[in-house]
């Protein structure tokens, strides 16, 4: 689903991501892990469509990232660290934009729209302000949305930052059973525990990919227990 080779973003003289490569497979869940500052927005941002390469290759869903770059975002899921949706919206207002920008309508928008607020179970408060729901459960609207037409591939980029224990668990549970249908998840994280969750896991550090494998390997190689201790031994 994802492959990426020497792919870099400069600033001038300043390189946020030097000649990163590494491969997705379909239904995995990749952990993209790094220090504030270390390059991971910055690449997250490229493969999505949303800043153009320096130099190097990818191909998202399918699509080269450099020549088709608008099927690329329409294949893909995106979900960021701050809450996404609008607080003056309503939760249907929410969904009808948003499935609006990937070119679902009619009666599909109005199915998906049906099967989310269901699930949610929202169905009664679908004409409140999202700006009044808990950040648990903007979280889960949020999540929905970017599922909403179905992609090939999900960024999550800090998904549970600023959630409680339990709802982080619940959160990663949505996330695993959606990998699960075969839709290839690539979230980013500060909670070290949830990395174990993830299949493979990559360390970045100052803009270079410097480990990538499972969290059990990772520990095997390093001779640690948790998955904290290989970003400490790594990153230090």
């Amino acid at each position: 689903m994802i492959t990426v080779n020497n792919l870099t973003k400069k600033f001038g003289k300043f390189t946020a991501v030097d000649e990163i490569s590494f491969e997705v497979p379909k239904g995995e869940i990749f952990g993209f892990l790094g220090a504030n500052g270390a390059g991971k927005t910055t690449a997250i941002k490229m493969l999505c469509g949303l800043s153009k390469p320096t130099s190097g290759s990818a191909n998202i869903a399918g699509y080269d990232l450099l020549s088709q770059v608008e099927q690329v975002k329409l294949n893909i899921g995106y979900m960021s660290q701050k809450f996404s949706l609008y607080d003056d919206l309503t939760i249907s207002e929410n969904i009808d934009f948003y499935g609006g920008l990937y070119r679902l309508k009619g009666n599909e928008l109005k199915q998906k729209k049906e099967k989310i607020v269901q699930e949610l179970g929202l169905n009664n408060q679908r004409n409140a302000l999202v700006g009044f729901l808990p950040l648990g459960w903007k979280q889960k609207l949020a999540f929905s949305v970017a599922t909403i037409h179905d992609p090939k591939i999900l960024f999550l980029d800090e998904p549970t930052s600023g959630v409680d224990p339990i709802t982080r668990r619940k959160f990663w549970e949505i996330i695993i059973a959606t990998a699960n249908q075969g839709i290839t998840i690539f979230v980013t994280t500060h909670y070290l525990d949830e990395a174990e969750y993830c299949d493979r896991i990559s360390i970045m550090v100052n803009g270079k990919i410097i480990a990538l494998d499972s969290p059990a390997n990772l520990k095997q190689q390093l001779n640690v227990s948790t998955t904290a201790e290989i970003f400490a031994q790594l990153t230090r």
